[in-house]
């Protein structure tokens, strides 16, 4: 469980507690006077008033209505705040570096308080008017400590780097922040990833999926069962509270029904961990792929030969096993415009930017043509079975040519049909790459893959279902789009290219897929 039992109290009890005290009484009335509302303020985000009344909680609109009573904003002196909290890997870089540019572009002045290690803040300031305009309070600490301050009423976003769990979800729930599973409740904002790391002094180059689990499960304990030599592995990861390590439990350790060796080494940050393994020759650690320091990370192998390794590609189309998108998540309330404008901002072309430039992989399209993509098809003629045959393998290579791939991928929750929430997210950008008219007069192939598990007509047939799932989907996402300028093909070819080995659950995941090829030369 990722919150402890006195973090789920403390949060419940700190939200039923704080909310109450800071009400007070206010008499909002049309300005023609025909309509009067009295209640306890709540809150006031520069637009709206939320005000609780014997009718329920009210959301009114501050330009048609005059406010009277103690609990009144000062309308001409508002001031946006809000917190952040949660993962230090996401908080000691990446998001100050956005707030500062959001700021800059923004025309208001920034600066940045610091109280200790895990608190700081930021003054916005706006240079026309030298009015303050925002203050947005930082707390640095774990993706854990970000959901519970969120249930405390203490945290307007959270810095996540897995999904909210089903226990965060519950207690959100119940402590009124609304259903942080819906996808309206998140956002990515980057991605990154999991990676082995070992010195650069250690020999090993690659590890399969199994091995790594059964070596963080202190089964396999010594480096000569990979060849090296008669010494002790020693294991290093984040702390119990990052969300990395749920992360690494979640896709490594449980698949193969295991659970994490006690003594482990823990780290406060990634830094520290990485650190730690490049100055020991015995050791390897999980890291996030932004920060692995002077250490060596190690690809990951499957038993048919198949190599993961991660890199800006692999980690926008989910090839990857170990991809891990950081999420923002907000509560179910209206919060102050220049938050939604901020929010807005972070997956702006300007803000994504930014994120490559603090070490993180952005979420900006870009495409590989086919030309480069002869491993992949070198991959597809090896691995094909007798039910791929050279006639479908000769379709698929027709019906690339003249095409580019685009870098995102669309895949599927395990056991359903719904999209996984980085699937959810390429949605979003690339229905937004469409209203903006970049693939207009061109021909887009929705391109659908299945692992080889069963009969390879049966297979066909579910990658051409996803195919049109995921183009109805992207269509739905992009209401304003000129459709007669778009030409939004569908097309299957099941087993004809597996990116990972079928022989586990995340190699089979892997492979089922639906891609985007864009045709080169417009209709």
């Amino acid at each position: 469980m990722t919150i402890t039992r006195a973090a789920i109290f403390a949060a419940l009890f700190l939200w039923a507690t704080i909310t109450p005290a800071l009400a007070e009484d206010v008499t909002l009335t049309s300005r023609d006077g025909s309509v009067e509302i009295v209640g306890s303020l709540l809150g006031y985000d520069g637009e709206f008033y939320r005000v609780e009344t014997v009718y329920g909680v009210l959301t009114i609109d501050g330009s048609g209505v005059l406010c009277d009573g103690p609990g009144c904003p000062d309308l001409q002196g508002f001031i946006a705040e809000f917190a952040i909290s949660g993962a230090r890997t996401m908080g000691e870089v990446l998001m100050p570096a956005l707030v500062e540019t959001f700021a800059q572009r923004n025309g208001y002045s920034v600066a940045r308080n610091i109280t200790d290690d895990t608190h700081f803040n930021y003054v916005l300031t706006d240079r026309t008017t030298e009015r303050t305009a925002a203050r947005i309070s930082f707390r640095v600490s774990s993706t854990a400590e970000g959901f519970a301050d969120l249930l405390a009423g203490e945290a307007d976003i959270v810095l996540s780097t897995r999904q909210a769990t089903p226990a965060e979800i519950r207690l959100a729930k119940e402590a009124g922040a609304g259903d942080l599973a819906n996808p309206r409740r998140s956002r990515i904002v980057a991605l990154d990833a999991l990676v082995p790391i070992v010195s650069m002094s250690n020999p090993l180059d690659g590890l399969s999926f199994n091995d790594l689990a059964r070596i963080f499960a202190g089964e396999l304990t010594m480096w000569s069962d990979f060849g090296g030599s008669e010494a002790p592995i020693s294991l290093h990861l984040r702390g119990s509270q990052s969300g990395l390590v749920d992360e690494f439990k979640r896709l490594v350790m449980a698949p193969a029904d295991l659970v994490l060796a006690p003594g482990v080494m823990r780290h406060a940050s990634n830094t520290d961990l990485a650190s730690a393994v490049a100055r020991d020759p015995l050791a390897i650690g999980i890291a996030a792929l932004s920060d692995t320091g002077n250490a060596k990370p190690v690809v990951l192998r499957g038993s048919c030969g198949k190599v993961q390794s991660a890199d800006e590609m692999s980690l926008k189309t989910e090839d990857y096993p170990l991809t891990t998108p950081l999420f923002l998540y907000t509560p179910a309330r209206r919060l102050p415009v220049l938050t939604r404008e901020f929010l807005s901002f972070v997956r702006s072309s300007a803000a994504q930017g930014v994120v490559e430039r603090a070490g993180f992989i952005n979420l900006q399209l870009h495409s590989i043509p086919v030309d480069a993509q002869g491993q992949r098809l070198a991959n597809a003629i090896t691995a094909a079975g007798e039910e791929t045959t050279v006639a479908e393998l000769q379709r698929m290579v027709l019906r690339m040519r003249g095409t580019e791939r685009l870098a995102l991928g669309f895949r599927f929750d395990p056991g359903g049909t719904g999209l996984d929430a980085q699937s959810r997210s390429n949605v979003e950008v690339l229905a937004q790459q469409l209203e903006r008219g970049v693939y207009d007069d061109r021909s887009l192939i929705f391109a659908g893959f299945s692992d080889g598990v069963g009969r390879a007509d049966v297979n066909l047939r579910l990658a051409k279902r996803r195919a049109e799932a995921v183009r109805r989907a992207v269509l739905r996402a992009a209401p304003t789009v000129d459709r007669a300028r778009l030409d939004l093909q569908i097309d299957a070819f099941g087993e004809a290219m597996p990116m990972a080995c079928d022989d586990t659950d995340w190699g089979r995941s892997i492979n089922r897929r639906v891609e985007v090829w864009v045709q080169q030369d417009k209709f």
